[in-house]
């Protein structure tokens, strides 16, 4: 599999919105295979590391987020179901589940509902060792503050309002992969 196909199919090269999906996708990858080559111990595939980490937030697009020049009509919240549903329709299921399982530290249904989140009522919360490495990656980048690593304070200041569950969890994987 290609991702490069994939983005390319759904993200005009040149355009404002590629060039910032790239940047940030680029950067959650290489920190996702960081995480990986630092830990052999847990015989995570990397291909797919590779390919989901690029592909983590193909949903963007069909969001309303204007200050990361996405056009759509959905609430950007929505990013991660609808890059779900999209690689799904693309045959890589797998790769889609990175998509719906990297909101903050994972939604679980209980939070859906409560918060009246508009995403579907289901576990999205992270399960296999790559999807959580990638969720993990994915707080150090910004999409507004492009190439720039957001420090481990400046996260947890962020997840808490989500919760301190989420700042919870974001711990423990701090303490496993770094």
């Amino acid at each position: 599999m290609n991702p490069g196909t994939i983005i390319d199919k759904y993200y005009k090269a040149g355009t404002k919105l590629h060039d910032i999906y790239m940047s940030h996708a680029t950067d959650v990858t290489e920190k996702s295979l960081s995480i990986a080559g630092k830990h052999p111990e847990l015989a995570v595939d990397v291909r797919f590391i590779e390919e989901a980490g690029m592909l983590h937030d193909i949903g963007i697009f069909l969001t309303k987020a204007p200050r990361i020049a996405c056009e759509g009509s959905y609430p950007y919240i929505c990013h991660g179901y609808l890059g779900h549903e999209l690689l799904v329709g693309e045959g890589y299921p797998g790769h889609g589940l990175v998509c719906e399982r990297h909101t903050g530290t994972g939604l679980s249904p209980e939070a859906i509902i409560s918060r009246k989140l508009p995403v579907p009522h289901r576990d999205m919360r992270p399960q296999s060792m790559e999807e959580k490495i990638i969720c993990f990656a994915d707080k150090f980048f910004s999409k507004s503050q492009l190439g720039k690593e957001k420090s481990l304070k400046k996260i947890r200041q962020n997840l808490s309002r989500h919760g301190w569950h989420q700042v919870e969890i974001f711990d423990e994987w701090c303490e496993f992969f770094l």
